[in-house]
């Protein structure tokens, strides 16, 4: 076996600089923007612009706001803003002095901000906890859903992503994951789910062109995985337990599954859906996938799905080098 393949699972993260500014408890889980994110041009537009779109909006209330993370984690400049875009009337105190008041308001405005916006709270990218700990990720996600329902106009930058590592502190040591994640809205994606139809279009009505589609992304793929000694050869059953597809993911996407996360030789359906689970997840946090994908479909080799996962990939990354 080629030794890059071990390789790619086995390189530690650096997690140093995060562990010295980060204390994570057993059981628990922290997602951070990398380092390498922090001057991202795009990131720092969107920042501007945010906080001048609050300064802005709350004009008259004489509220000057000049750090995303230092200004909005007590909920008086997000409770501020609310009354003043959505007309709501909070039951909360101005100013909450304690961390305890303070978490109390941030659970009521961020109650609030999901029932407006209509979201469950599995689509939430945010939390009281995460907000009152000055998160800029989970601030900037909030800010953007916020501005996006009641500011659909405001002119924000496309396809600002960041770097984030997710860093878990379980019984058997630490888990990491580094993901690229969307903070406004991935345009080449949109592209992508229109494709949806193009996919029904060729499977019912163009069968002749099939095996050509199927070429172009084997060559995409096997371009990729060639480098840790792999060759896929069958669209139709190899992407099944999910292997070639994460390390797929991994290459494109630039980071390392550790061995422990997934199964390489899975000798389940359980253990393959796991796996196909786990790259969607790594898809949908990475902004590469905003629409819905079964799984099982997947695992059972429903051609038309695993296409459309394969073309979420190929759309983004046709033009990477290997």
């Amino acid at each position: 076996m080629d030794p890059d393949f071990l390789n790619v699972f086995t390189q530690p993260a650096p997690l140093n600089q995060f562990l010295s500014e980060n204390v994570i408890a057993q059981g628990e889980k922290k997602k951070l923007i990398k380092p390498t994110s922090s001057n991202n041009p795009k990131l720092e537009e969107l920042k501007l612009l945010l906080i001048d779109w609050i300064n802005t909006t709350l004009k008259e209330e004489h509220i000057v706001v000049k750090s995303l993370e230092e200004d909005l984690y007590d909920g008086l400049v997000l409770h501020h803003l609310l009354e003043n875009l959505g007309s709501l009337k909070l039951d909360v105190d101005k100013i909450a002095l304690t961390e305890k008041k303070q978490r109390q308001k941030l659970s009521v405005i961020l109650e609030a901000v999901a029932k407006c916006l209509q979201l469950e709270e599995s689509q939430l990218k945010w939390s009281v906890e995460s907000i009152l700990t000055k998160d800029l990720l989970s601030t900037l996600h909030l800010l953007v859903a916020i501005a996006k329902h009641f500011e659909p106009n405001l002119a924000m930058p496309p396809n600002v992503q960041v770097e984030t590592i997710t860093i878990e502190n379980t019984s058997r040591g630490l888990k990491t994951a580094n993901v690229v994640e969307y903070i406004t809205e991935n345009k080449e994606n949109s592209e992508a789910q229109s494709k949806d139809d193009a996919f029904d279009e060729l499977f019912s009505r163009a069968p002749d062109k099939l095996e050509a589609v199927k070429k172009i992304f084997l060559q995409f793929v096997n371009q990729h995985v060639g480098k840790l000694g792999l060759n896929v050869k069958d669209i139709d059953s190899q992407f099944a337990d999910g292997v070639i597809l994460l390390l797929l993911i991994g290459q494109l996407e630039g980071y390392f599954l550790n061995l422990r996360d997934f199964f390489l030789t899975p000798a389940s359906t359980t253990e393959m859906l796991h796996n196909v689970n786990l790259a969607l997840d790594l898809l949908t946090d990475g902004g590469l996938l905003n629409f819905s994908v079964n799984s099982e479909d997947i695992v059972n080799g429903d051609m038309k799905t695993t296409m459309r996962i394969l073309y979420c990939l190929y759309s983004k990354y046709k033009t990477k080098e290997t």
